[in-house]
């Protein structure tokens, strides 16, 4: 009570101060353009991953535009210690994404490199992951994917090297006849999701769909 006395939390977007556990006050809230996407349908990110591998299902919750809200929102999770906005995040992801009782089998998100993960201090992707996971039920594995080398986030490379991620991942264990969730941040070329999606379907009889968080196409 006394920290939210003296540094009380604020809306990362004009400072008006907020709950504890929100990013955004609700003026600006509303100025966060969600895609209002069908998981099921014809959307951007299933017109991109279908030219890169077989992409059952996918959902992009917030359009990422560089100089608009969801970008601030992406950078304070991932750049400014704020893991909780994980959880923040998740809960709008909860109100607008209905499976239809199609549930896919397991959620496995992108996963940092070690040194990165050091560098941070923890994968933007778990807490998300986790507040998904417990809402709808569906078991997830962190340690499924191994990133095989350090590199670079995707924002700061150049267009060529978005598009080096061949043999960037590898599986640490077995996995056969499942429907497999893979977790984003931010959709650009898809070229990463793609890297772990043809991961997953050399390995087996599986199905790959994808969630991100933003959709930067």
């Amino acid at each position: 009570m006394i920290l939210d006395l003296f540094f009380p939390n604020r809306c990362i977007n004009c400072n008006r101060i907020i709950e504890a556990d929100l990013l955004v006050c609700d003026l600006c809230f509303a100025q966060i353009n969600f895609t209002h996407s069908d998981y099921f349908g014809e959307n951007s990110i299933k017109e991109q991953c279908r030219l890169l591998f077989p992409a059952e299902n996918t959902y992009g919750l917030m359009q990422f535009e560089k100089e608009g809200l969801s970008r601030k929102i992406i950078h304070e999770l991932k750049y400014k210690g704020r893991e909780n906005a994980g959880k923040v995040i998740a809960s709008w992801t909860i109100e607008r994404l209905d499976f239809k009782g199609e549930k896919p089998d397991l959620l496995a998100p992108v996963p940092l490199h070690q040194k990165k993960l050091r560098e941070r201090g923890y994968n933007q992707l778990h807490l998300y992951t986790r507040t998904l996971s417990e809402f709808y039920n569906i078991p997830y594995d962190f340690s499924l994917v191994k990133r095989n080398y350090y590199s670079k986030a995707q924002a700061l490379k150049d267009k060529k090297h978005r598009l080096e991620t061949a043999a960037a991942f590898s599986l640490t264990k077995e996995i056969t006849g499942k429907h497999i969730l893979l977790i984003d941040d931010v959709f650009t070329t898809g070229n990463t999701v793609s890297s772990i999606a043809w991961e997953f379907l050399n390995a087996g009889d599986n199905k790959v769909s994808v969630l991100v968080m933003a959709v930067d196409v």
